[in-house]
């Protein structure tokens, strides 16, 4: 027993002779020509076996298989006769009526592929989404998603993932990969996720070509060395002077010198909240997800920390538990990372504000008797050595306090704070 090729019923060999007598099966293959093709009409072009040629009104032409399948005829779409040669169109139309005689509907499996790959933007997107909850530091997650939507969804955004290559991630990097290398090198990065991505989801048939795509790039150059970090011994003459040397709001110094004073990150000072604080104890306990490393971390406040906790106090403008500690300029939202770079760079002055970690460090192993193990404390460093850290059950709060309390007397001028 046979199946009818067009109709998916069971037939029967006696009666297989009668079905090429039908006009389909009988139809000459192979009736265009190349030449013929070009030079066709307005109308319709049968080339045999349900394939025919559409030239329409303005000479647009395409390539449609008329078919029978489930007692139903339909006329599939192959492509733009200027895109789809004959050959190709035949070899498209061999492939449709192969499959619809295995009993599958071709125009569905396409349908499906079409809507199962998705872009590169789509999968970027998704990627962004599952990704998200595992940062830990909000700026980096909008980074990672703006980097993309400033240089390369421009270019490959909207092409099905499937069919980005090595060449056009190449090109789309050349044109950034000298004027701002490090911001290349992430974005060069973050493509590579997001192919790598598509091929474990199965969108692609390999991973992200990216070793024959660095190799593609010109040599960047050398990342030249910033005087990122303020000597210590200049700390206190710069707290000092803050009023005069810094051109900023009132809360944009206060921020910048409780930075000082703790030595925590400056994005960990702009997203404080009032929640976090117990004044009475003299504490601050940042979050875990908050902090760089994943681990809530205390904070032991001078009394000079405690005074600049109160002035913004008495400087706030909302009640809400979740308020902003040092809150911009617009309400309920917190100071951005440039409100404290930008006083900086006006003042001229080489350094960053989260150098000033690293000036507390050098004021630890150079000016104090600290351990080092309650230095790197103080900075919520986490420990590397697999060994060490599986001793490191504390978090050497009491001695840490004695740290920044003199630490805190140092940036007042204090002489003597060993």
């Amino acid at each position: 027993m046979h199946r009818h090729p067009l109709t998916f019923a069971p037939i029967h060999e006696n009666v297989w002779d009668q079905l090429w007598d039908q006009q389909v099966l009988r139809d000459d293959m192979g009736k265009l020509t190349a030449l013929g093709v070009k030079r066709a009409g307005q109308g319709r072009h049968g080339d045999g076996g349900g394939l025919y040629l559409m030239v329409s009104d303005t000479g647009a032409r395409k390539w449609v298989l008329r078919i029978q399948a489930n007692g139903k005829r339909r006329d599939i779409g192959l492509g733009s006769a200027s895109v789809v040669n004959l050959a190709e169109a035949r070899e498209s139309a061999e492939d449709m009526r192969r499959a619809i005689r295995k009993g599958d509907d071709p125009v569905a499996a396409r349908r499906r592929a079409k809507e199962t790959i998705p872009t590169f933007r789509e999968a970027a997107l998704k990627v962004h989404a599952e990704h998200r909850p595992s940062w830990k530091n909000p700026k980096h997650a909008a980074q990672w998603l703006s980097t993309l939507e400033a240089y390369v969804f421009p270019a490959i955004g909207d092409l099905p993932i499937n069919s980005v290559d090595g060449p056009m991630v190449r090109d789309v990097l050349a044109d950034i990969w000298l004027t701002i290398p490090e911001t290349a090198r992430r974005v060069k990065q973050r493509i590579g996720t997001v192919l790598d991505y598509g091929h474990a989801k199965g969108w692609r048939e390999a991973e992200a070509p990216m070793r024959s795509i660095s190799r593609g790039l010109p040599k960047q150059p050398k990342v030249k060395e910033h005087l990122a970090a303020m000597p210590w011994t200049d700390v206190p003459g710069f707290v000092a002077n803050m009023e005069t040397v810094l051109t900023a709001s009132e809360t944009v110094r206060l921020a910048i010198e409780f930075v000082i004073l703790t030595a925590v990150r400056s994005g960990e000072v702009r997203g404080a909240q009032w929640s976090e604080f117990h004044i009475e104890k003299k504490t601050w306990t940042i979050p875990a997800d908050r902090m760089k490393a994943g681990r809530a971390h205390r904070v032991p406040l001078s009394d000079r920390a405690i005074e600049i906790v109160n002035r913004m106090s008495e400087l706030r403008r909302t009640t809400a538990a979740d308020a902003h500690v040092f809150e911009g300029q617009r309400p309920g939202r917190p100071l951005s990372d440039m409100t404290f770079s930008m006083p900086i760079r006006r003042a001229g002055l080489p350094i960053t504000v989260h150098g000033f970690r690293s000036a507390f460090r050098d004021w630890c192993a150079e000016a104090t008797n600290t351990p080092r193990e309650v230095a790197e404390a103080c900075l919520a460093h986490v420990v590397r050595n697999a060994v060490e850290a599986s001793y490191a059950r504390t978090d050497h709060f009491d001695r840490r306090r004695v740290v920044m309390d003199s630490w805190a007397a140092f940036c007042a001028g204090a002489t003597n704070t060993t």
